[in-house]
């Protein structure tokens, strides 16, 4: 049975009976409106410790003023259903009060991966994800905490936030969970018309004949350039980025590094993010 907490300090004690009990623990923080993506990264932490908890938090800080915080899916009965079934020990499910109380003052900025991508169309993202998962983090104390690679640029962010603070956490990377026809899995995917949905299903296609084309040793510049037209021809309003970065620190790609290539592109009022892998030669 699945517990559900609402409180860090009765996260902190369910931990803490766990831990006197010799038991390993993993965190799989989300934002809800839960999916077999999320389902899959329950199962690898699973996989990989003895206890599980997932929080359920839909983190305003990580929300510009323009973005959908408030239309964003809050399904909790159905979540807490997921999760009782993919058998997880405990879900974390505070409220905002909890997680930020009056009168809190302090923002974490992590440089590094975190330049460009993302960060030049969503500014302050990033430090609303580092800010609430270093509280995270610190409030569930576990041994490993699971994040998925389709939001690749927030995994090396989350990585880098551990090391720089010494957080004694691993951080583990689950493969993207993606649809039948490639389509990473994803919540914003709700808000798809089906003729929005057949042409999202293009993206992952379209990504992987480019990392295919730098593999064969394409020129990186040009081979962007057609996939951002491709993209545009496929039917998407806009490409925000279509870049390649080095795998873990999202530097610019080299040739003799492995890489990412990395999207964002908007479809009618959904903006979808993706990756896949760039093999050195």
């Amino acid at each position: 049975m699945t517990v559900v907490i609402e409180s860090v300090s009765a996260l902190r004690a369910q931990v803490q009976a766990w831990r006197a009990d010799g038991l390993k623990v993993a965190l799989v923080p989300t934002m809800g409106a839960l999916h077999e993506g999320h389902i899959s990264l329950t199962r690898a932490a699973l996989d990989r410790a003895d206890r599980c908890v997932a929080s359920i938090f839909v983190n305003p800080r990580q929300f510009a003023p323009t973005e959908d915080l408030d239309k964003y899916p809050r399904q909790l009965a159905f979540d807490l259903d997921k999760l009782e079934q993919a058998g997880v020990h405990a879900a974390f499910t505070p409220g905002v009060d909890e997680v930020y109380p009056e009168g809190f003052a302090t923002t974490i900025s992590v440089g590094g991966p975190s330049a460009g991508l993302e960060t030049d169309f969503r500014p302050t993202h990033f430090d609303g994800v580092a800010t609430v998962v270093a509280k995270l983090l610190i409030q569930a104390a576990p041994d490993l905490a699971v994040f998925g690679e389709k939001d690749y640029q927030q995994l090396c962010v989350v990585k880098k936030l551990c090391r720089d603070l010494n957080l004694p956490v691993e951080i583990f990377g689950a493969p993207t969970v993606r649809d039948p026809e490639g389509l990473a899995m994803s919540s914003r995917n709700a808000y798809l018309s089906p003729a929005e949905l057949e042409v999202a299903r293009k993206l992952n296609k379209i990504l992987r004949k480019a990392a295919t084309a730098l593999e064969g040793g394409a020129d990186e510049a040009a081979t962007m350039t057609a996939a951002r037209q491709e993209i545009l021809d496929a039917g998407f309003d806009t490409v925000d980025y279509v870049e390649a970065r080095q795998t873990d620190t999202l530097a610019p790609w080299r040739r003799d590094t492995s890489g990412r290539v990395l999207v964002a592109a908007r479809l009618g009022k959904t903006r979808l993010i993706d990756n896949v892998e760039v093999t050195a030669r």
